[in-house]
């Protein structure tokens, strides 16, 4: 079996591959003061009660945005697993050339999601994640990261909304009933919901009219099911398209 762990600012995601099928699949919360031992248990209980030997898994990879938690998670695998991940990052061997000024600042979950929409559709596409942030990232027709836009994410948005108005109450994020809220909290869940549409549809159309190719558009995060279903410019949701990219790097680098 083969161990794939995208560790993001919010939501750590962990999925268990066996003969190149995603098996089963985890969103743990991303907690930054938990040690080694804490998430190595985490893991091996999350093991048995799905029924999985534990001692069956021969290979991870794993992609980090929050920098404190990269050595706690590899410690916790290198304990609790006895496997040291390929961990993504530069000088890592993913064999898709990055296009920008700095290839080295680019987040490794970029990078994730980029080698693995082109390997799925060979053709110049652009990866929606909704994250903590909305990243935007393009791949061009050769299969190169060409670059993106990165935008607040729905709950830090959300979040910022609720820290600086002090009469607006706290919403859960959903599909409203309609865009014209008869409501305070209607017309909070149009504003958010609706808005994260309109911005979705309108960065995707201007990369599309700037790159001048006709990419296809996959959305993948945790809020990709709830929103790109409204999007007009989405033509994919893949929720583990990042665990399917870690698999793939993981493949190349062993």
């Amino acid at each position: 079996m083969f161990l794939a762990i995208d560790i993001g600012n919010t939501n750590i995601v962990v999925g268990v591959f066996s003969g190149g099928v995603l098996k089963t699949h985890w969103r743990i919360a991303t907690r930054k003061r938990s040690t080694a031992d804490e998430y190595g248990i985490v893991l091996k209980d999350l093991f048995r009660v799905a029924g999985l030997d534990a001692g069956e898994v021969s290979g991870a990879a794993m992609s980090c945005v929050v920098p404190s938690l990269e050595s706690v998670l590899k410690l916790a695998l290198t304990s609790y697993f006895g496997i040291t991940p390929v961990v993504v990052g530069p000088g890592t061997k993913t064999g898709m050339p990055i296009r920008t000024e700095n290839p080295r600042e680019v987040g490794a979950d970029r990078i994730v999601n980029a080698v693995a929409a082109f390997d799925i559709y060979r053709v110049a596409v652009i990866v929606v994640d909704f994250g903590t942030a909305v990243t935007f990232d393009y791949i061009s027709p050769e299969g190169a990261y060409s670059g993106g836009a990165i935008a607040p994410g729905i709950s830090i948005s959300t979040d910022a909304l609720f820290q600086r108005a002090a009469k607006l109450p706290r919403v859960d994020i959903s599909k409203p009933a309609s865009v014209v809220g008869r409501s305070t909290l209607e017309s909070l869940r149009a504003g958010i919901f609706y808005g994260s549409v309109s911005m979705v549809d309108g960065i995707v159309e201007r990369m599309k009219k700037e790159v001048g190719t006709k990419p296809k558009v996959v959305a993948t995060g945790g809020m990709a099911a709830l929103i790109a279903d409204e999007c007009k410019t989405i033509d994919y949701i893949d929720e583990f398209l990042t665990l399917k990219g870690l698999k793939l790097i993981y493949e190349v680098n062993s």
